[in-house]
């Protein structure tokens, strides 16, 4: 008789490489993921702890493909409402899949930039809601605020990231 540890022990080992290209979140809250600066993400799991991952954010689960959908569609929205193409829609994916694979709660241990935009420090998304820590939907109007003040366009951007390996 098999064992359901020994199942999902194969299953891991099966679908893990399939699954690691969409994976960057722990499904308890812990992750990792690689940003444009190759360094590794800690995320923060609801207790505050920080919790190691590798590259790929898989030790503990990932972040469920249609929890990115999500916050991507609620970009795509909040700026189709903006009057934004589906071009800069596409720059805003490419920079924030670069930064944190839309991981809304990716630290990147060497600079302390948090969340799906990569803010630094993290705590400057409280000007967006209190919530910010936890909020995908908080962290995207911060984060798109943040490139309206900064660069108009989320393909301005994206160019000064490609230039420059941030934004």
């Amino acid at each position: 008789m098999v064992s359901i540890a020994a199942v999902v022990g194969i299953s891991a080992l099966v679908l893990g490489p399939l699954i690691a290209p969409f994976a960057v979140n722990g499904l308890g809250g812990s992750s990792s993921a690689e940003g444009a600066d190759g360094q590794n993400f800690t995320a923060i799991d609801g207790t505050g702890v920080k919790v190691e991952r590798d590259a790929w954010g898989i030790k503990s689960g990932f972040l469920a493909t249609s929890d990115v959908r999500a916050a991507q569609e609620y970009a795509r929205t909040q700026l189709q409402d903006a009057g934004a193409g589906e071009g800069e829609f596409q720059c805003l994916v490419d920079l924030w899949t670069r930064e944190s694979r839309w991981n809304h709660r990716a630290l990147n241990k060497s600079s302390g930039a948090y969340g799906i935009p990569q803010s630094l420090p993290g705590k400057k998304m409280a000007s967006a809601g209190a919530d910010w820590e936890t909020n995908p939907e908080t962290q995207i109007d911060w984060g798109l605020g943040y490139i309206k003040q900064r660069y108009k366009t989320p393909c301005r951007a994206w160019k000064h990231s490609e230039d420059n390996g941030w934004y």
